[in-house]
């Protein structure tokens, strides 16, 4: 046997934290040597932090990463171990993501990233370059600083692999996993034994089995060992990067770290046999013929073994991988995100206007959750979680309290008010009440009907009109705008709220608002713009409404708040219309369409790529039990309202990505907002296929 023990991580980055960012990297290379680990994989560009975004433009940026890495090699922490380093380098006037391999105090190579991400929520083109010369090394001239400490005038740079003693280790980096042509295909083939992605990898609702599925192909087909670290933590935008660092070898896994988690530093190991990888591949006649005729890949000569002879470990039996269910993710993820978020900001806690309705009920619960999750980690006696919550209850640093109560720790961070006018049921009210203390929220109940008529009376003594709801003779147009005044004077008291409520409890401090706006509104335009969409933060914002209510049904059971089951049976509504004997207003008869044909109609919309026309050929087959017409009539509908409410995505609260089809104008979604929204073309040939289907129909029935 020749056995590797071998340490990747999860590791929580800020973009521009250098300083913060360094101590990481350096405790999980500590805890990799404590481990018995010779070799540390970390994430895509640990050092800076992935999501400085245009700060990569700045020369400071590239700065401040060198002296970085200089700090990594300026002492022991290489001594005796390969680390695997990720960070941005200009070489020969072109920028590039990197990873810098260190040992002893030198660096072997620094391999730039060869395939970008650019789609989605990524633009890695828009700052970095790709590296194009597959199996090809250049020499870098390393600044000057590092010059005078490591000895090296230059360093390997390109796509090349370490000749370690007994092993042959090679890189891949993020992106490059997923496309078709993977270096890993030929870095196996020609006799890697070892590779290291560093990735930066986002949380999004279903993915990880994408990530696990390459990674067992790629072992599986080839034979060989894959280390994977990824980023865990908001880095400071909408993306929640959810660690999972994995090893696997030959097809099976051996170690998987944590997919949601408060912890900054998390390192697994794995031991592996490398005989294990030369029988695997050797059995394989088929396998030994493609790499005999494989090109070469240049190689880096390192005087240095990964395996000891002397270990009394034994190699590290499979483990099952352990994948979450969909309201499981909602319940981590964007918890994980508020906890970052809180703890980053320098603010106090949160406040949530609470309507009672699903969507607000969604992230009153994910605060709950995050309190949980924040209680269960300090008593494990996470130190970074308890020094942030010392700070947020305003704790001397040297307390020795430790919380046990995440209704206390509720009571303490997060804020709610249920702001009523006289079109709010008093079953909203008891439910928003009944939740809050559930949670052990700081909850408020309060009446606005005097700022809503105040406000009305304004605009009557200077029109000499009153507007009136549609249910009281009114048109459509005064209908909205009566909704629109209660809803928009929420986002005003929400934020005088949080200014002065802490000064009400006697701290110095203040509060983010929490939005409540769901993918599937946000994407119909079903919001008020400046409402309860407009908050500093969302943490629903790219969730469906009908994953929201499967979430909440399973809250209700796992989290302990039995409250939600009432939000659940309750039908999703405004309240923003009187209620009559008659009327009674809900969110599906506003819309004109149901939340389930609202979801597909944006999965089809940004997934699917489809306009107008492709689909309603698509659902005109998939909704059989439609006439097309009808189905016509809806996709028109839903694309109508999608183009004279696209501007509302312009302002939109930034939200915690969730959901491939985020109608996010600032970063996921780049069309535009200025529609012509009676799609004349489009329309005239849906028209035309009706026409068609139905003479069809004609024809078969008679």
């Amino acid at each position: 046997m020749r056995l590797v023990t071998l340490a990747t991580c999860n590791l929580n980055q800020w973009a521009l934290d250098f300083e913060g960012n360094l101590a990481r990297i350096a405790t999980s290379i500590r805890q990799a040597k404590a481990l018995g680990a010779r070799y540390r994989l970390g994430p895509e560009l640990e050092i800076s932090g992935y999501g400085c975004e245009d700060h990569f433009l700045e020369a400071d940026t590239l700065r401040h990463a060198w002296e970085a890495l200089a700090h990594l090699l300026d002492g022991d922490l290489t001594d005796d171990i390969l680390c695997d380093v990720g960070l941005p380098v200009m070489h020969q006037g072109v920028r590039y993501n990197c990873r810098a391999l260190l040992l002893n105090r030198q660096i072997l190579l620094l391999r730039p990233k060869m395939a970008l991400a650019d789609d989605g929520n990524y633009r890695e083109s828009r700052w970095f370059t790709a590296w194009h010369q597959r199996r090809t090394l250049t020499s870098h001239h390393l600044p000057r600083a590092i010059q005078a400490l490591t000895g090296q005038q230059t360093v390997p740079f390109g796509d090349g692999a370490l000749d370690l003693r007994d092993t042959v280790v090679g890189c891949e980096i993020c992106e490059e996993l997923f496309t078709p042509d993977s270096p890993h295909i030929t870095h196996y083939l020609d006799g890697v034994e070892i590779i290291g992605n560093g990735s930066s990898s986002h949380h999004e609702l279903r993915k990880l089995h994408k990530r696990i599925d390459l990674m067992q192909t790629a072992t599986e087909k080839n034979g060989g060992i894959y280390v994977y670290a990824n980023q865990q933590g908001c880095d400071g935008g909408r993306l929640y990067f959810d660690g999972c660092a994995m090893i696997a070898s030959n097809g099976r896994f051996l170690a998987q770290g944590s997919q949601f988690s408060p912890k900054d530093v998390e390192v697994i190991v794995a031991t592996v046999d490398l005989d294990e990888v030369r029988s695997f591949r050797g059995a394989f006649v088929s396998r030994m013929i493609q790499a005999s005729r494989t090109p070469r890949l240049p190689r880096v000569p390192v005087d240095f073994a990964l395996s000891d002879p002397e270990t009394s470990l034994s190699p590290t039996p499979a483990v099952p991988i352990r994948t979450h269910t969909p309201e499981e993710e909602i319940a981590h993820g964007p918890a994980c995100w508020l906890w970052d978020y809180l703890r980053r900001s320098g603010t106090g806690g949160f406040f949530l206007p609470l309507s009672g309705g699903a969507d607000s009920s969604a992230v009153a619960t994910l605060v709950g959750s995050m309190c949980q999750l924040v209680v269960r980690e300090a008593q494990a006696g996470n130190q970074d979680v308890l020094a942030d919550l010392r700070r947020l209850l305003g704790q001397p640093p040297d307390s020795q309290a430790v919380p046990d109560d995440p209704r206390q720790l509720a009571h303490h961070l997060f804020h709610t008010c249920y702001m009523a006018t006289e079109n709010s049921s008093t079953e909203s009210r008891q439910r928003a009440k009944k939740l809050a203390s559930e949670i052990g929220a700081y909850h408020l109940d309060l009446d606005m009907d005097t700022a809503v008529t105040a406000l009305v009376a304004i605009f009557t003594r200077l029109t000499g009109k009153e507007p009136a709801y549609k249910v009281h003779g009114g048109t459509e147009t005064e209908n909205v705008a009566l909704q629109n005044v209660q809803a928009r004077l929420r986002m005003v008291l929400a934020y005088l709220l949080a200014q002065l409520l802490p000064w009400v409890r006697g701290r110095q401090t203040a509060l983010l608002v929490l939005g409540t706006s769901n993918v599937d509104e946000s994407l119909r335009g079903y919001v008020t713009k400046y409402d309860a969409s407009s908050a500093d933060i969302n943490p629903i914002g790219s969730i469906s409404k009908t994953d929201l209510r499967r979430f909440l049904a399973w809250a209700a059971d796992h989290l302990g708040y039995a409250t939600l089951h009432e939000v659940v049976a309750a039908a999703p509504t405004a309240e923003l219309e009187p209620i009559t004997a008659v009327y009674r207003q809900t969110d599906e008869a506003d819309m004109g369409m149901t939340y389930e044909e609202l979801s597909r109609f944006g999965r089809l919309r940004k997934i699917h790529r489809c306009g107008p026309v492709s689909m309603f050929e698509t659902l005109v087959r998939e909704w059989d039990h439609l006439p097309p017409r009808e189905v016509a009539n809806k996709v028109k509908h839903f694309f109508r309202h999608y183009a004279i409410n696209r501007h509302k995505m312009t302002v939109l609260t930034p939200s915690y990505h969730a959901e491939s089809y985020s109608p996010d104008d600032n970063r996921f979604d780049l069309r535009q907002f200025l529609y012509n929204a009676r799609w004349s073309w489009q329309f005239r040939q849906i028209d035309g296929l009706v026409t068609k289907y139905e003479n069809r129909r004609v024809k078969d029935e008679g």
